[in-house]
C-alpha cells in the first residue's frame, strides 16, 4: 500500500519534469582561434594568472582584462594594451605587483599565431 501511495504521489512530478522545457545552458563553442589561445593560455600564463574571479596567484587575474585594459593607458586600447603588457612586461606594472616576475622572453617563446590567439583568448575573458 506504502508503495501504491508513493507511485501516485511520484507520477505528477516525473509528468511534470518530461514535460519542462528546461534545458541546461549551452556553453558558447570557441571559435578554433579562440580555442588555441586557451590552451596557450593553460601552457605559458594559468600557472601565474587566474582566468576567472578575482583569485590571485602571483601575477593579478585576467578575468575582466578587456574591460579594464583599455582604459589603463591614454591611446591603448584592450588589445594594444595586452600585446604591450606580453611583450614589455615591465611597461605598465598592476599596482599592488612587483615588476620583473614576468617572464621577459614570451615573446621568443610564443609564435606569432600563439602570440595572436592567446589575445583573442584573453579579450574573451569578461
Amino acid at each position: 500500500m506504502a508503495r501504491l501511495r508513493f507511485t501516485v504521489a511520484l507520477l505528477p512530478l516525473l509528468t511534470l519534469a518530461a514535460c519542462s522545457s528546461f534545458t541546461p545552458p549551452v556553453r558558447p563553442t570557441l571559435s578554433p582561434l579562440v580555442a588555441q589561445g586557451r590552451a596557450v593560455f593553460q601552457s605559458y600564463c594559468a600557472r601565474c594568472h587566474s582566468a576567472s574571479g578575482e583569485t590571485v596567484i602571483v601575477g593579478p587575474s585576467l578575468a575582466g582584462i578587456p574591460g579594464r585594459a583599455g582604459g589603463r593607458v591614454d591611446g591603448l586600447d584592450a588589445r594594444a594594451y595586452i600585446l604591450n603588457s606580453i611583450m614589455d612586461p615591465d611597461a605598465y606594472v598592476v599596482e599592488g605587483f612587483s615588476d620583473g616576475l614576468m617572464p621577459q622572453d614570451l615573446t621568443e617563446q610564443l609564435t606569432g599565431e600563439e602570440l595572436e590567439a592567446v589575445i583573442e583568448y584573453l579579450l574573451t575573458l569578461d
